[in-house]
């Protein structure tokens, strides 16, 4: 029997020149037990679907027309209190839970605090509850943590916390919206293991939002998928991910990394974007091309990072935090080195003392034949030309005030004060260009932009002082499939044309077996294993690395 039934479901938000439909004629049922997979690009209509069903629609944003049967309940109709089912029969898991959780109330506060909204008992009784409901989503010593605050937990445990957030009045309905994006691979595999047990324990029925097709594939017991707000195909994910039969479907399937082989390109279905191959890319001419030779261009030696706060460690008497232990590797010419590992395991923090944004605390960094530690003044200056790097969140790393052809000229400006107005203008066309964005995009700022789109910006951005090496510090993790496909054949032809060498930092391994030559597995600061990237995928020596993959969602599209 159908416990949640939508139909003909119609939303759209008034703006001053036009009425935006966001969703449109949908209708789709879920049964208790059972999860149901909502699929799509940004802007298909997926989040919006599921903050309707809690009557969180943003203003102006309301629903034109259909139902949101909830049993006998119409929660779409405007004389129902849906305020009063909220988080009682409907809970709901957010996408980051360090911006759901409250940073300075304790996790266990948080809990007693909607235990005692909804439940009607004592604060002994809640706070009994509290403890057994994290300890059900597998918090260790549960009863201890119940006074963390939550920057105390890791990602995932976080994570674990939000979910005990959404059962505390035992809901018979969960929606999660793009649960497990920002989590690396063994701690998705945890909540996704979770999600399944809590739904055949509690008969709960589920809404799983999210862009993240093998996700879908694993756990999914039915999926919709949703294009511009409306129902493009539905069925099982065997029969709709596995033998698509509308072209959207299959485009979203193509773009998809696979998990078992590595591919030359992602295939493109009706993108209006172009490739950097197939087009004349007017930057070679102003590019200082050098022969690759895959001798070594960064060499890493004996690094280690430690944090500390000594004020801090006097109070409480804790060591300090070893982010990076005596890790080892190079980087050849022309070539992509991934770096993997869970959060925490010190990729970024590797990272940013290569592009010397922080200082190690001992070893060594040579690029080229210069020891980097040791730079400073007009080296320093020379060095910084040479290495770039493409952060995770392009809206973030977008100065929102500027517009994109001063965002653009502002790293040759520093690097080239001699340079006149009118070969700037030409240069910052020519980057546009090199990335598929019209040269009418540099009169714009970044929120007129796609998320896609920015992420082009903030390459050309980092191609202005004609780098050797780009560091790209997941670069995609925050993009639709179909979007990363596109970012990612962008950088497999720029490394081409422009002979870049590339840092690429993702936990997101079937990515980075498309895009990496060799790649090194970190944990807890220190080197696992580093190998070809086909070798590891296909026969990983150290058991970490073997961890890693077998919890890897897999999907052979």
């Amino acid at each position: 029997m159908d416990f949640l039934e939508i139909t003909n479901l119609n939303i759209s938000y008034p703006t001053r020149r036009l009425l935006v439909a966001a969703v449109q004629d949908v209708s789709f049922s879920v049964k208790k037990g059972e999860i149901l997979g909502l699929v799509g690009e940004s802007g298909s209509g997926k989040s919006t679907i599921g903050r309707a069903i809690l009557g969180l629609l943003d203003e102006p944003g309301k629903i034109e027309g259909g139902s949101i049967q909830l049993e006998n309940l119409n929660l779409a109709d405007p004389a129902t209190e849906v305020s009063a089912f909220r988080g009682k029969r409907i809970g709901l898991i957010f996408q980051d839970p360090q911006t759901s959780l409250n940073p300075v109330m304790t996790v266990g506060e948080q809990l007693l605090e909607t235990i005692q909204t909804h439940l009607q008992i004592d604060t002994g009784d809640a706070r009994k509850r509290a403890i057994e409901l994290l300890d059900d989503v597998g918090i260790i010593d549960a009863k201890t943590r119940f006074d963390d605050y939550p920057h105390q937990f890791s990602g995932g445990m976080r994570q674990r916390v939000v979910i005990a957030l959404a059962l505390c009045a035992d809901p018979d309905i969960l929606i999660a919206d793009e649960p497990t994006t920002a989590l690396d691979v063994s701690i998705q595999s945890q909540i996704l293991a979770l999600l399944q047990r809590l739904r055949a324990d509690r008969n709960l029925a589920v809404i799983l939002i999210t862009h993240d097709m093998a996700v879908i594939s694993e756990i999914a017991d039915r999926v919709v998928v949703l294009k511009d707000g409306r129902v493009v195909e539905m069925g099982s994910p065997a029969a709709v991910l596995g033998n698509p039969s509308q072209t959207y479907t299959k485009r979203l399937v193509s773009s998809v990394p696979p998990t078992d082989r590595r591919i030359d390109r992602f295939p493109i279905m009706n993108s209006d974007q172009g490739s950097a191959t197939d087009q004349n890319l007017k930057i070679l001419n102003r590019w200082q091309l050098q022969e690759n030779t895959g001798a070594s261009l960064v060499r890493v030696k004996s690094l280690s990072k430690s944090f500390s706060d000594e004020s801090l460690m006097r109070i409480t008497a804790k060591e300090p935090v070893h982010a990076v232990r005596d890790v080892s590797f190079e980087i050849r010419e022309g070539e992509s080195f991934g770096l993997v590992g869970e959060s925490g395991s010190g990729k970024s923090t590797i990272a940013k003392m290569i592009v010397k944004l922080i200082e190690p605390t001992s070893g060594l960094i040579f690029f080229e034949q210069d020891d980097i530690t040791t730079l400073e003044g007009p080296a320093l200056l020379a060095f910084r030309r040479k290495i770039q790097m493409v952060f995770q969140d392009p809206y973030s790393s977008l100065n929102g005030r500027m517009k994109i052809k001063n965002i653009i000229a502002e790293p040759i400006l520093h690097h080239n004060s001699q340079l006149g107005q009118m070969d700037i203008d030409h240069y910052v066309d020519d980057l546009l260009a090199a990335v598929d964005l019209a040269a009418s995009s540099r009169d714009r700022y970044p929120h007129e932009f796609s998320g896609g789109q920015r992420q082009r910006i903030s390459i050309a951005r980092a191609l202005a002082t004609q780098p050797k090496l780009l560091v790209c510090d997941e670069p995609t993790s925050a993009l639709d499939v179909s979007i990363q496909a596109q970012i990612l054949n962008l950088l497999k032809d720029l490394q081409e044309k422009l002979g870049l060498t590339i840092l690429f930092i993702s936990h997101d391994l079937p990515v980075v077996r498309q895009m990496c030559d060799r790649i090194a597995v970190l944990r807890d600061g220190a080197v696992c294993e580093i190998a070809n990237a086909e070798r590891l995928f296909d026969a990983p020596t150290h058991n970490y690395s073997r961890h890693l993959l077998n919890s890897m969602p897999k999907f052979q599209p």
